[in-house]
């Protein structure tokens, strides 16, 4: 829990990280948590033996899944940062000003890409989430619905984390390639989750 405490104490700060593209990933990782649980409370008992390897093979991907949400956390910290000074450099001549905006185009792009890695995951580990809330122990159904609602809630974070950067990026090309992959995952994604909290909230509603 210190960690935690300590985590929240940096997040609430005037302090450029961590921020909303690294708490989405974190979010993201507890939904994937949720969803380890009630696959944890299913692997050894007689009810569910008939999906125990489908569910052992959902832990693996799962447990992948929340380590790379964790890294994500941090590579957006990390590319943020240079972003936050970049902003700061004093550019007085032309060529001051033309290597500032090659550096902030940079910056820029890269603390796009972050976000949108954060919603590809968000997508991938659906597919096990859902698997879950269908086979997985009824005693857990819940859990798999407050998962799945991390999952969602961290995928419309990043989105605006992606947004908020190819707004101000000067090669439109790119920042409307990065906007049109956001755009569709968003599209797509989100009715996916809607879908698999329904079977969750149609099964603990009895």
């Amino acid at each position: 829990m210190e960690q935690w405490k300590a985590y929240l104490e940096a997040l609430s700060s005037k302090a450029p990280v961590p921020g909303g593209g690294g708490a989405s990933a974190v979010c993201g990782a507890l939904g994937v948590a949720l969803g380890e649980m009630v696959g944890n409370l299913t692997v050894g008992k007689k009810k569910y033996a008939q999906w125990e390897p489908e569910v052992k093979e959902c832990l693996l991907r799962l447990e992948a899944a929340r380590g790379q949400f964790m890294e994500l956390s941090d590579e957006d910290a990390r590319v943020f940062e240079p972003l936050s000074k970049a902003y700061g450099i004093k550019a007085e001549t032309e060529e001051e000003k033309a290597k500032k905006a090659e550096y902030m185009e940079e910056c820029l792009n890269a603390a796009a890409q972050v976000p949108l890695k954060i919603m590809e995951l968000c997508g991938t580990v659906m597919e096990d989430l859902e698997f879950l809330a269908v086979k997985g122990s009824r005693l857990a159904v819940s859990d798999a619905g407050v998962g799945i609602q991390f999952i969602k809630a961290a995928l419309l974070g990043a989105v605006m984390n992606v947004y908020i950067n190819t707004k101000m990026m000067k090669n439109r090309e790119q920042a409307e390639a990065l906007n049109r992959k956001a755009e569709t995952l968003v599209r797509e994604k989100t009715v996916q989750a809607d879908r698999i909290y329904e079977i969750v909230l149609e099964a603990v509603k009895g």
